[in-house]
């Protein structure tokens, strides 16, 4: 099981401003200490396995922060309306777009995702499964 996800940031400033602008919208709770950023996702009462925490820290070796080549921390939303609310807001709030949200044909037919950078070039998708709404063929 994945207990936490980190990636670097050089302006914590910035990716606090980011990651701010659509996490707390899926339930994650934050807080800020000296070594940067966390968000810990929601927990249902008796839920036993707990879903990884998302840290936004320095690098430790006090280098600078560098976006991984194929690396990419995907959220889940609950819905194709919020993937497209989260991904406008992720924008606004410094992001840079990977890709509009909408189905892809290499996915499944309920599988809607938008794709961003955070301002430190770390990519992030944003989707939604949903099998109540309605898919790429329908």
């Amino acid at each position: 099981m994945i207990a936490y996800v980190s990636v670097g940031a050089d302006d914590i400033e910035g990716a606090k401003e980011f990651y701010s602008a659509f996490l707390p919208a899926l339930g994650f709770q934050f807080s800020e200490g000296p070594e940067g950023l966390s968000y810990t996702p929601p927990t249902a009462p008796g839920q036993s396995v707990v879903p990884p925490d998302f840290y936004v820290k320095p690098p430790f070796d006090s280098g600078a922060a560098s976006a991984g080549n194929g690396s990419m921390v995907a959220f889940e939303a609950r819905s194709q309306q919020m993937v497209r609310d989260l991904h406008a807001a992720a924008l606004a709030a410094g992001g840079s777009d990977e890709g509009q949200p909408g189905f892809r044909a290499s996915y499944g037919a309920h599988f809607y995702v938008g794709y961003l950078r955070d301002p430190q070039g770390n990519k992030v998708a944003l989707f939604s499964s949903n099998p109540d709404e309605p898919g790429r063929d329908d």
